[in-house]
């Protein structure tokens, strides 16, 4: 019997490299999404789209949390950054940052998997979102996996985040690899017809391919 993971899926290429990972690894995955009060919902549909090209079940639950909106990429008043590729997370927190969100997702992701007797959880977090944000660390995401073993009835739910190590060319490199379908997934913080090309996300999305010596099959 194939063990089942559920997989945090943004929308985004870390979270479908993950996802591809995971069936790789011999996981029959689950996909989890969220509508949490984004700006836009393009990467909730990327994550649908992936989802069906992965011919994988996915769950979209709705959240109602006002106070999010402290970060720039639920609140449109706020401006995005738009910094130099050496400065992206090296400025502290950046305004992106969503409080909490992965201890949400990963909590909601855990719950899943109790439901479901699955044996893991998995997200796309690498080594330069942990950079800027508190809740991608190693250290942070090696905490949950301690609570997901004492608080759940299976007592044996991993947190598997395989993309720590790696930057995004090396994401990239092993997307290609995986036979991903890059060209279904959305970066952009800002949203729109096609990517902005200014935000982090998108200069780093960039950068990766770059270095890949990729074409970026989403532009």
């Amino acid at each position: 019997m194939r063990k089942t993971a559920v997989v945090l899926l943004s929308g985004g290429m870390d979270s479908a490299t993950a996802l591809y990972w995971a069936k790789m690894q011999g996981y029959a995955p689950v996909g989890l999404c969220a509508r949490y009060g984004q700006r836009h919902s393009r990467e909730l549909n990327a994550a649908r789209a992936v989802a069906k090209a992965a011919k994988i079940p996915l769950h979209v639950v709705e959240l109602k949390l006002p106070w999010l909106r402290v970060s720039s990429l639920l609140d449109k008043s706020k401006k995005l950054p738009d910094l130099p590729l050496a400065k992206i997370g090296r400025g502290g927190i950046p305004s992106t940052y969503v409080p909490g969100r992965n201890t949400i997702f990963l909590a909601l992701g855990v719950s899943l998997a109790d439901a479901l007797g699955a044996n893991a959880v998995v997200l796309g977090a690498n080594a330069l979102d942990y950079s800027g944000y508190p809740d991608c660390r190693p250290n942070y995401l090696n905490a949950f996996s301690k609570v997901a073993r004492l608080g759940t009835k299976t007592g044996n739910i991993k947190i598997l985040a395989p993309l720590t190590a790696l930057d995004k060319r090396g994401i990239v490199r092993l997307a290609a690899k995986l036979k991903v379908p890059l060209r279904l997934t959305w970066s952009c913080y800002a949203g729109g017809a096609k990517p902005c090309g200014r935000c982090d996300s998108c200069k780093l999305r960039g950068k990766g391919f770059l270095e890949a010596g990729l074409e970026d099959p989403a532009l």
